[in-house]
């Protein structure tokens, strides 16, 4: 065999391998953005002979209720910021202290650093966790809660009020009974999901409050969101 054919060979051998390798690098390395959920509408248009379309993603209705510091306070009020709710009662026996201490967890990493170093107490980081038991959750067993758990009462709120408006704000804005792997009945939301929001409060992610590489998941993807341009 030449040595034209030798080298020939050679590069019908080794470039699709070179080219494989790279590509196996460079995925490693890529970024995933959080997807968007709940879509609400697509838009087309036509513009000559190209169709364009558009697509109208849910973002999060506004919700005012009280805090574990008898504040009232709003969704809308918190600016700038990415946001992860949850569902909880202070009565729980089963996984709500368990996930306000891993919620406690994600806090403390980001106010100390942990993933992302926050410039004041409040970051841009803020944590929502709804009473689902709001007529005996009142303002001062949010805050004894919320206290139990070392909660930074700046960035992190324990919220109560109306049921019904709860509620609605479970399944009709965050729909936490579609993404979520246990049952969930409409009379009782008890859910080990946390939900992220980005800074457009459109919803971003699902996540088990649970478990520790969905929740490791839930810091990256907030840390990428962070980044990601308004």
């Amino acid at each position: 065999m030449s040595k034209k054919a030798l080298i020939a060979l050679f590069l019908a051998i080794a470039l699709p391998v070179i080219g494989y390798m790279t590509l196996k690098y460079k995925g490693e390395e890529a970024v995933v953005i959080p997807r968007k959920f709940l879509l609400d509408t697509v838009i087309t248009s036509v513009e000559g002979d190209k169709i364009h379309t558009d697509s109208i993603w849910h973002k999060t209705k506004n919700i005012t209720l009280v805090n574990q510091l008898g504040d009232t306070v709003s969704l809308y009020d918190v600016r700038n910021k990415i946001i992860v709710i949850d569902f909880i009662f202070t009565t729980c026996r089963s996984i709500c202290p368990a996930m306000t201490a891993n919620m406690r967890k994600l806090q403390e990493s980001f106010i100390r650093g942990g993933n992302i170093r926050q410039k004041s107490d409040t970051g841009i980081v803020h944590f929502l966790s709804f009473t689902v038991d709001p007529e005996r959750d009142s303002v001062m067993k949010l805050k004894s809660f919320a206290d139990h758990f070392n909660a930074n009462h700046d960035s992190w709120w324990f919220l109560t009020g109306d049921k019904k408006k709860i509620y609605d704000f479970a399944f009709e804005e965050l729909k936490v009974d579609k993404f979520s792997d246990e049952p969930i009945t409409p009379d009782f939301v008890h859910t080990n999901r946390f939900v992220l929001l980005d800074r457009s409060y459109r919803v971003r992610g699902y996540y088990n409050g649970m478990d520790t590489e969905s929740l490791k998941q839930l810091a990256r993807d907030v840390a990428i969101l962070m980044l990601e341009r308004q």
